[in-house]
């Protein structure tokens, strides 16, 4: 399963919408992603899983990027 994570890229700072950023990781549950994401110190807002249709919808938007970890 795809999972879309929301997130800031620094711990320290106070969650900003405009610096939200998000990246597209592969896992079988949501516990399995923040386990992937742990070393990396983001502070993580939101996990979407993603269907089908809106996994097809992110492929065809310029920057996708899936995650291998």
């Amino acid at each position: 399963m795809v999972f879309k994570v929301f997130y800031q890229p620094n711990l320290d700072d106070v969650p900003v919408r405009e610096k939200t950023e998000s990246l597209f990781i592969e896992a079988e549950s949501e516990r399995e992603v923040r386990s992937k994401l742990a070393e990396d110190k983001l502070n993580i807002e939101y996990i979407q899983a993603l269907s089908d249709a809106h996994l097809e919808y992110e492929q065809k938007r310029d920057g996708f990027k899936l995650e291998k970890r």
